[in-house]
């Protein structure tokens, strides 16, 4: 009995510390194969040998949508099932559009944080905190600044002008779903019985009756307020299978209920890791060390906390690469705390590159807002198979979490670019800086046997970093 509780604790430390996060890769990318048969949380992968450029790509994202609808609004979203590469990558992109005065309409997104900026007009935004409190944060958004939606939360924006606005989101799912609240309450199929509401909103049945109507003569007429949802639905099972020919032996008895223990505590675990608040608002100057940053006084956060404005501005390209990334992290955006995801604008002089680095704990997704950009990754060993792709204004590219990759401006011209991040705090290696510019150096004997040349080669090199 003590060896098997001994058994216990050790598997139990060991699969908390395995499962303190969202399940990562096993390998270089896992690119989604629709047709395959095997139902699974995501999609079975590809033949790697049969991955190509396109799998990581979309383009579409420069069109304007048609907001001729009644919430004046329209989204477009490429997500994994635009982009097959994105299979568990955890990230989205979707690029929204609003007449004027039009909204994209109270919803939530049950399995993504939302990061949007605005790239024309100006919106306000909100979301509403859960129970007991429900408090509305709400801002109004200029061209180029950036607000957050917590994982869950009912949230909106309202183009605020008499002219057409638009915006962009990145979201840290693959799929993050989407539940327009009126079209949920009121439009379900069956509907909800009016019983119900009627208790549920404190007004008689006439009133759920109107409602219930108007919303399914909307949904009837009119196309959809969000496109979110995978045009087919993928089955989610989670089966466990304890089975033995000789039941009645105590000793397998026994281990059948350790492994039980053990697969409920690992749920318990893995479901644990997410966030257990609406928000956890950074606050750098506690002095508590955490994998992360400690929380805020929920009582004392506000709008700004999950506000940052500046992506409208041009960053300083005259470097040495001709590149300048501005990026809005958590340390920019406290309210990103623990959400998982966070953007960058990239501008590139003509013929500017963002030299080939790695981000280790993220996957990444662009989209080309101005010019014309030839980007890529390297696959791991043993491969080590570029794959690359000439990207224009519109045009959507996914890098695998960890891979080598790189942007580089092909035109004459300045570019532009939006990148979304699967964390709050990606980090960036640029492999030149860190293999060439470490403090103190990596010795050369090391280096010139790395990269097959002579000592004055790598001085030569350590020299300009």
């Amino acid at each position: 009995m003590a060896s098997q509780f001994l058994l216990l604790a050790c598997l139990a430390m060991t699969a908390s510390i395995a499962l303190a996060s969202d399940p990562s890769p096993l390998q270089d990318f896992c690119v989604a194969d629709p047709s395959g048969t095997v139902p699974v949380n995501g999609h079975v992968c590809k033949d790697p040998k049969l991955v190509v450029a396109d799998d990581f790509f979309f383009s579409g994202l420069h069109l304007a949508g048609n907001t001729s609808n009644p919430a004046g609004s329209k989204v477009t979203p490429a997500n994994v099932a635009q982009i097959p590469g994105l299979n568990t990558f955890g990230i989205s992109l979707v690029r929204i559009d609003y007449a004027p005065w039009g909204i994209n309409a109270p919803h939530t997104h049950p399995r993504a944080t939302e990061i949007l900026t605005v790239l024309e007009g100006s919106l306000q935004v909100g979301f509403v905190t859960s129970n007991p409190e429900n408090r509305l944060i709400t801002k109004v958004l200029q061209k180029g600044d950036v607000f957050v939606f917590p994982v869950g939360l009912v949230h909106f924006q309202h183009n605020v002008g008499n002219v057409n606005a638009v915006a962009i989101a990145a979201l840290s799912s693959q799929n993050p779903g989407a539940i327009t609240i009126a079209n949920a309450v009121f439009g379900s199929k069956p509907a909800i019985s009016a019983d119900v509401l009627a208790k549920a909103f404190q007004v008689d049945k006439d009133t759920i009756y109107d409602f219930q109507s108007k919303i399914i003569w909307w949904s009837q007429t009119t196309i959809r307020l969000i496109k979110f949802v995978l045009a087919y639905k993928v089955k989610q099972i989670l089966s466990i299978c304890l089975s033995s020919e000789n039941q009645s032996i105590p000793k397998m008895a026994s281990r059948f209920l350790l492994l039980a223990l053990l697969v409920v505590m690992t749920c318990s675990i893995a479901l644990a890791t997410e966030s257990l608040q609406d928000f956890c608002v950074a606050q750098p100057t506690r002095l508590a060390a955490v994998n992360g940053v400690v929380c805020k006084d929920p009582n004392l956060v506000e709008a700004n906390d999950f506000y940052y404005s500046g992506l409208d501005i041009a960053g300083n390209a005259s470097t040495a690469f001709g590149s300048r990334v501005t990026s809005v992290r958590v340390n920019q955006i406290p309210g990103l705390n623990t959400f998982g995801i966070s953007i960058a604008r990239i501008d590139f002089a003509a013929w500017g590159v963002n030299p080939p680095h790695t981000h280790p704990r993220a996957a990444e997704i662009l989209t080309v807002l101005e010019g014309s950009l030839q980007v890529g990754f390297v696959t791991s060993n043993p491969d080590n198979r570029l794959i690359t792709k000439i990207l224009q204004a519109g045009d959507v590219f996914v890098f695998p979490e960890g891979l080598v990759h790189f942007q580089y401006n092909v035109g004459y011209t300045t570019a532009v670019a939006f990148s979304a991040f699967s964390s709050q705090n990606p980090g960036t290696v640029t492999l030149a800086n860190t293999v060439f510019g470490s403090r103190p150096h990596i010795s050369s004997d090391i280096l010139t046997k790395a990269f097959l040349v002579d000592k004055q080669a790598i001085y030569n090199i350590q020299a300009r970093f």
